[in-house]
C-alpha cells in the first residue's frame, strides 16, 4: 500500500464504471455521509463473498444511518453483476478490470498470479473521502467485523453530525430560534437528501 494512504489522509477520488456500466466517482457516491469502501479480490474469493454477506446483513442499518457502501473489484461487468446479485447486495459495485487502483495504490496480491487481484482492504471514510480507519483483509480476521464497523461509523457520525447530542448546550436554543443549519438535513432540502440516497 502506498505510504500516504493512512488514517487522516484523503483517499483518491477514483472514477470507475459501476455494475450497470455507468461511470461513478467515489466522492459523488459518498456525498456528505460516512462510507464503507471495500477493495475486493473479486467474485471468485470465498472470503470476499463471506465479508459481503455480512455487509448485506448490515445494509438496513447502514441505510437508515445515512451511510454509504461501495465495493471495487477487478471483476469485469458480468462478474461484477454475478458477485453483487450472488451476495444479495444493493449498493454500487465498481469494476476495475484494468487494475488502475491496484497499480496506483501498489496493492497487487502477488501471491495469486492466476487472478491478479488487489490485496483486499476495507476503509471507513469520513466525508471528503478522509480515511478514518483501514483494514488489511489478506487474512479474513484482518477484515472489520460488524462490531468494528459499528464502532468506526459511530465515531465518524459523532464527529460529523453537530446534532448527535440534542442535549448539547445551545442546540435547543438554535432550533427554537429557527437556526437549523446544525440539524439534519443541514441546510439541504429533503429532495436533495433523497436523491443522494437513491442516486
Amino acid at each position: 500500500m502506498r505510504p500516504d494512504i493512512q488514517p487522516g489522509a484523503k483517499f483518491p477520488d477514483y472514477e470507475l464504471p459501476d455494475h450497470t456500466g455507468t461511470r461513478r466517482q467515489l466522492s459523488k457516491l459518498q456525498g456528505g455521509d460516512p462510507m464503507v469502501l471495500v477493495l475486493s479480490r473479486g467474485h471468485f474469493c470465498p472470503k470476499d463473498r463471506q465479508q459481503h454477506r455480512l455487509l448485506v446483513e448490515m445494509e438496513p442499518e447502514i441505510e437508515v444511518a445515512y451511510t454509504k457502501i461501495v465495493t471495487i473489484s477487478t471483476d469485469n461487468l458480468l462478474e461484477l453483476n454475478e458477485f453483487r446479485s450472488g451476495v444479495g447486495a444493493h449498493w454500487p459495485f465498481l469494476g476495475d478490470p484494468g487494475r488502475q487502483i491496484q497499480k496506483d495504490l501498489d496493492i497487487a496480491e502477488y501471491t495469486d498470479p492466476q487472478h491478479n487481484p488487489m490485496i483486499p482492504y476495507t476503509f471507513v471514510l469520513e466525508p471528503g473521502l478522509v480515511i478514518h480507519s483501514m483494514y488489511n483483509g489478506y487474512w479474513f480476521w484482518g477484515r472489520p467485523s460488524p462490531a468494528d464497523l459499528r464502532r468506526d461509523l459511530r465515531e465518524v457520525t459523532l464527529k460529523i453530525r453537530p446534532d448527535w447530542d440534542l442535549g448539547a448546550p445551545g442546540l435547543r436554543q438554535k432550533w427554537e430560534t429557527g437556526d437549523k443549519k446544525e440539524f439534519w438535513p443541514y441546510g439541504k432540502s429533503l429532495r436533495e437528501v433523497v436523491s443522494g440516497i437513491t442516486g
